[in-house]
């Protein structure tokens, strides 16, 4: 299963990329994110880090940075574990240059498998209430 977000933020890719890239950055633009700790004082840009989220509900969620790239302007992480009946989690954000406007194009997605019952409520879960929300938040962020 595919969940996905997008949004075009009206700000340069340059200063979008610059916070989105830091992997333990979420709380100072995602709304549902409480605090954000990398695991055993690792840099937050080195591959196979582990970030502890809590999350706003009092859940708690340990992802693994799985790739980054600077060039192309996104990073890949995969669930260590989570509150969510979901297996193989593994999630995308891309932020790439509008060129027409100098605004910023962002797609934010994961591949997962979920039991058949609770597939298309874990899709909505994670397109509205994770990647849509947090995009938002993003938007918000960068522009104020």
């Amino acid at each position: 299963m595919r969940s996905c977000a997008s949004a075009v933020i009206e700000a340069p890719v340059e200063k979008v990329w610059e916070v989105v890239r830091d992997f333990n950055g979420l709380p100072a633009w995602h709304p549902a994110i409480g605090s954000s700790e990398i695991e055993g004082g690792l840099d937050a840009a080195a591959v196979g880090c582990v970030r502890r989220l809590a999350l706003g509900d009092g859940g708690e969620v340990r992802e693994r940075l799985v790739a980054l790239d600077d060039v192309a302007r996104s990073y890949t992480y995969e669930f260590v574990t989570s509150p969510f009946p979901v297996r193989s989690y593994r999630s995308t954000i891309h932020v790439v240059p509008v060129t027409e406007s100098g605004h910023t194009f962002v797609e934010w997605f994961a591949d997962f498998d979920a039991d058949a019952d609770v597939e298309a409520e874990m899709d909505g879960t994670f397109a509205r209430g994770v990647y849509a929300t947090g995009l938002k938040g993003l938007a918000s962020h960068v522009s104020g």
